[in-house]
């Protein structure tokens, strides 16, 4: 590794004015410019993406579904392309360290939207940007009740009524389909029947019955329309390209501009291969190797079914919320709201075989999130369902208290507007998998236990995660390979494997996340000890990491250390 060359943050960000096109008097921005063009930014947005405002808690434009009409999709482009040119020409070297964070913040969002724009493409090579559309658009308004039933079955029926000429705009706009991403598409299009007749039926008891009729007849025609997108694509698919990778030079590209990283590709692939040979190692240090594969049979009690299984998994907050009043290594903000657990709707199976979570939005009134966990089967052999009948709690506190639920909820009261907006993913990701071995190292769990031997072997295939994504998207392995790397380096079973395997495939470097950011964390913990000395407080450590929102560590070394020389580092 070559030994980095040190400069102040002053002089690298002066670096970076020269080597960008100016645009005359945009130069002299202001912070309180940059401030305005962000909300202005995020108004344009939140409007051009009616159902992830819905999913943030933004209600405005519950009625509606992005425009993917050829002419619409290149005016988003080319304002995220001119705004991002315009936010690179300011002149931010005589603005102090705060009004400068911002910058690179704000300039680390557009980076982002530009890049997945301009490189990754979804409109013309993923397929399911429209299903997924189609179901988040029902499934956003059914989340939480935000309104009464009534109000959000009409938008469902709005929504549904659009469905179909999306899809059609879908057709004309995949030009270069990926076929891995059509199986996948076709696979969830196939699976939204559920989620279309029987979650959103839920809405029609407080309808009339010509709106209930028009609701079933829009629902009806959005199934079809979806089936047939399905065929569609499964018709055409021996005319695709089974994967297009990145590539190396636009995977660095990713790390450097949009996550702040002082890392290439090769470094997070080495990192992943380091962090793995160690958890693999800890696991055949335990007294008892086989704790590390969740057994159910060893569990005191198996759930009889779905709702018992549920009801038992949330239960275990109680203990995690009583160690951590107790042990204070976590301040517990007094407006978390509630956490709950619930059942993984099929349509979103494909992609995220392990469930996912859905924390309060950003502009959500209501404060409370959920955890979505595959349907319950006590025979399953899926990793997650095995996991959670022996032990929910690792899972559990990295989805909820102390893990996302709790962090994301501390992030969206920022008063920031820009540090409220930024989801960092390797922070976000980072934070949950480091609280796992967090709560083991501070005495949560027993030693030789089930959730200790757990813990590792989550860690074990989140290292393994990284080797996958490194790999596929830089165009060295193909995606049996994953599933196979999966299988043999993570430990995990082929269904969980092959469904890790596509969550790689179409969202590049989220896997990467969680280790890369725990790596971070542990790396700033330790530099944060040195420096405080007699003085340290592990619950100050966190609490000050947390108060910053979901932002780059290098950003937060800068904030808590005042050491910008990492940020520096990934600048260059």
């Amino acid at each position: 590794m070559r030994v980095p060359i040190v400069v102040s943050i002053a002089v690298m960000l002066a670096a970076l004015m020269v080597m960008t096109p100016r645009a005359g008097a945009q130069g002299s921005a202001s912070p309180a410019e940059l401030q305005k063009i962000a909300g202005e930014y995020y108004s344009w947005r939140n409007q051009n993406d009616p159902v992830s405002s819905s999913s943030q808690g933004l209600h405005t434009w519950d009625d509606r579904l992005a425009d993917f009409s050829a002419d619409a999709i290149a005016a988003r482009r080319r304002h995220v392309k001119e705004l991002l040119a315009r936010v690179k020409t300011m002149s931010t070297a005589a603005w102090g360290r705060d009004d400068r964070i911002d910058w690179l913040l704000f300039r680390a969002q557009l980076e982002r939207d530009d890049f997945y724009a301009r490189v990754l493409q979804p409109e013309e090579k993923n397929p399911d940007t429209y299903v997924s559309e189609c179901a988040n658009g029902i499934f956003s308004l059914l989340k939480k009740e935000y309104a009464p039933r009534r109000v959000r079955a009409l938008s469902a029926t709005a929504r549904l009524k659009r469905m179909p000429a999306l899809l059609e705009q879908g057709k004309n706009n995949l030009q270069h389909p990926v076929r891995l991403y059509a199986r996948l598409a076709g696979e969830s299009a196939r699976s939204i029947d559920s989620l279309f007749t029987g979650s959103l039926m839920t809405l029609a008891p407080d309808v009339s019955s010509e709106e209930k009729q028009e609701l079933v007849k829009a629902r009806d025609a959005a199934i079809a329309a979806l089936h047939g997108f399905a065929d569609w694509l499964d018709a055409r698919q021996a005319t695709m390209v089974e994967f297009t990778p990145m590539g190396e030079e636009n995977y660095n590209y990713l790390l450097k501009n949009v996550y702040l990283l002082p890392l290439d590709a090769k470094q997070v692939a080495m990192l992943g291969e380091v962090e793995l040979a160690r958890y693999r190692a800890l696991e055949a240090l335990l007294p008892d190797p086989s704790l590390a594969d969740p057994n159910p049979a060893r569990s005191r009690s198996i759930p009889k079914d779905q709702q018992a299984f549920l009801a038992a998994y949330e239960s275990r907050q109680a203990e995690m919320i009583d160690y951590l009043r107790k042990t204070r290594v976590v301040t517990l903000p007094p407006y978390l709201g509630a956490f709950h657990i619930r059942q993984l709707p099929d349509a979103f199976k494909p992609t995220s075989p392990g469930g996912f979570m859905e924390p309060p939005g950003l502009y959500d009134k209501d404060s409370s999130g959920f955890y979505f966990i595959p349907t319950y089967d006590p025979a399953s052999h899926n990793f997650y369902i095995r996991a959670a009948i022996e032990d929910p709690r690792p899972i559990l506190g990295h989805e909820g208290i102390p893990g996302h639920f709790m962090q994301i909820s501390i992030s969206n009261h920022l008063t920031d507007e820009i540090r409220r907006q930024h989801g960092d993913g390797v922070f976000v990701e980072g934070w949950a998998l480091y609280t796992e071995e967090m709560l083991m190292r501070t005495g949560f769990y027993a030693e030789n236990s089930a959730a200790q031997g757990q813990i590792l072997r989550l860690s074990r295939y989140r290292a393994a995660r990284i080797g996958v994504d490194v790999n596929l998207h830089t165009g060295k392995w193909t995606f049996e390979q994953a599933v196979k790397y999966f299988m043999e380096a993570g430990g995990l079973d082929r269904e969980a494997a092959e469904g890790e395997a596509a969550g790689a495939a179409v969202q590049p470097t989220q896997k990467i996340t969680y280790m890369v950011g725990k790596w971070q964390i542990l790396r700033l913990l330790g530099r944060y000890r040195s420096k405080q000395g007699a003085n340290f407080r592990l619950g100050e450590f966190h609490d000050a990491l947390l108060a910053n929102g979901s932002l780059p560590v290098s950003i937060l070394e800068w904030l808590l250390l005042d050491d910008a020389s990492t940020l520096e580092q990934a600048l260059r």
